[in-house]
């Protein structure tokens, strides 16, 4: 793919968000099963069904604008899920290891916001204003996630690893 426009970088992010989302729906189902507190199961669960309908979203996003998922692979989403995989074959305490896990899926929803926002942003200057908004429907839901598991994070779990 070549960067020559606005219009290509916007596509370029699209795409890339596409597979962060696939690589995120492979992952939770995994970082459900490796955790131990209920509560962070049941959030972990939930994300993936979120995440299935933020795909969805996205590829509407995506047939809107015209454009078609192709095979691109999100490096940065491989880099993070690979950093999870690591915290899931961890052994010890299981307060320590969810805390462990809510700070790795603390770093993929930030990376998402950092994704969504900048599609958000280039979608508004070109003048997708529908696309832009679907953007930041799935922005606002992975704000909201991040709070989620920050509360989850101080209310319990962290409290717990520190004993």
């Amino acid at each position: 793919m070549h960067l020559n426009s606005l219009r290509d970088l916007f596509e370029h992010e699209l795409h890339d968000l596409y597979d962060a989302e696939g690589q995120i729906i492979e992952a939770l189902p995994k970082m459900e099963q490796a955790a131990s507190s209920p509560e962070l199961q049941r959030a972990f669960r939930n994300h993936l069904d979120q995440t299935r309908n933020q795909r969805t979203r996205l590829e509407q996003v995506m047939r809107q604008v015209g454009i078609q998922p192709n095979g691109m692979r999100c490096k940065g989403m491989e880099g993070l899920i690979h950093e999870g995989q690591e915290i899931m074959k961890e052994r010890g305490n299981p307060d320590v290891v969810d805390a462990a896990l809510i700070g790795a899926a603390q770093k993929v929803e930030h990376y998402e916001m950092a994704g969504y926002g900048t599609a958000r942003t280039f979608a508004r200057m070109l003048g997708e204003t529908q696309a832009a908004g679907m953007l930041q429907q799935t922005l606002d839901e992975e704000g909201n996630t991040d709070q989620e598991l920050t509360m989850l994070a101080e209310s319990r779990i962290n409290r717990e690893a520190r004993r």
